[in-house]
């Protein structure tokens, strides 16, 4: 019945998604407001630290919980992680983990194709912010009934924009006040935070596959680069995780710059994470491989 009404809602592909515009529109001009804001007022210290903190929570909500947990079930995790998930995942202001994992194993499954939400062979552009600003194909959540089996994520989907309003907007803006600076709170900790989320974010479907080597497989356009790693918090090993979306890890070699992976491997030393997969050295070797072989007569 929730899958009809979703259907009916969503209008046919191509057309304009204006709800999407707006919200887009609103966040970026109240964040450029909040850098206004600290311009002409100045902002508190506690303030910025607090958008630090908030940003820290939330990306790692999406990278390792709505990516790595929700979509590709590389771990397993305690409830009180997966709740921290649903509530600073929701206030990422990406969708709910139902619609978010769906899109991503669309993704997964038909990169680069017509059938990829953010198809980078459409431009950089259409991968980085235009597909959010026409309507698609109505989500297929036969894609997610694993995830639909649990009361809590189904809870955060009926839930999720008060979630991502009182999480995402109203707890920093309140935590800011106790310090005297309320306005700060919401502009800065909850508006200016969410634009640069939203942005580093667009990046792992654009510059994640216009930029880098693709040592593991050219089959697709993902590329690794350190430096898209550290603009995404991690999620720069792309074509890794492409080639192996089983695994836990996205940077794999343990110097790699990945905070959802230590992350990750910190709750699994206290008790809150086990189960974490990791694709065997041996196999990563084999890729590499095949992927030089093929290159060779290339450059005979």
């Amino acid at each position: 019945m929730r899958e009809t009404a979703e259907r009916k809602r969503i209008d046919s592909p191509g057309g304009i998604f204006w709800e999407n515009i707006i919200a887009l529109a609103s966040t970026h001009l109240l964040g450029l407001g909040g850098i206004a804001y600290c311009v002409l007022v100045r902002c508190s210290v506690w303030t910025w630290l607090l958008a630090a903190i908030w940003m820290t929570l939330c990306m790692l909500s999406v990278s390792a919980g709505y990516h790595r947990l929700f979509a590709h079930r590389t771990y397993r995790c305690a409830q009180i992680v997966r709740i921290f998930y649903l509530l600073f995942g929701a206030a990422s202001g990406q969708a709910s983990i139902l619609r978010w994992a769906a899109d991503h194993r669309v993704h997964h499954a038909h990169t680069d194709d017509e059938k990829d939400p953010y198809n980078v062979t459409k431009g950089f552009w259409w991968a980085h912010v235009g597909w959010l600003l026409f309507r698609g194909p109505p989500v297929d959540f036969r894609t997610v009934r694993d995830l639909q089996a649990d009361p809590w994520i189904r809870v955060q989907d009926r839930f999720y924009l008060p979630i991502a309003v009182g999480v995402g907007m109203l707890l920093p803006t309140l935590i800011a006040w106790t310090w005297g600076d309320a306005v700060g709170g919401l502009l800065i900790a909850g508006c200016l935070r969410l634009m640069v989320q939203y942005q580093i974010t667009f990046s792992v479907n654009s510059v994640a596959h216009s930029i880098g080597k693709r040592a593991y497989s050219t089959a697709v356009s993902a590329r690794d680069s350190w430096l898209t790693a550290l603009i995404t918090m991690g999620e720069g090993y792309h074509n890794y995780h492409h080639r192996f979306p089983g695994d836990y890890r996205n940077g794999f070699r343990w110097y790699h710059f990945d905070p959802s992976k230590w992350w990750v491997w910190i709750l699994s030393k206290v008790g809150l994470a086990w189960g974490l997969k990791r694709v065997p050295a041996e196999m990563v070797r084999k890729a590499c491989e095949a992927v030089l072989r093929e290159k060779a007569p290339a450059e005979a």
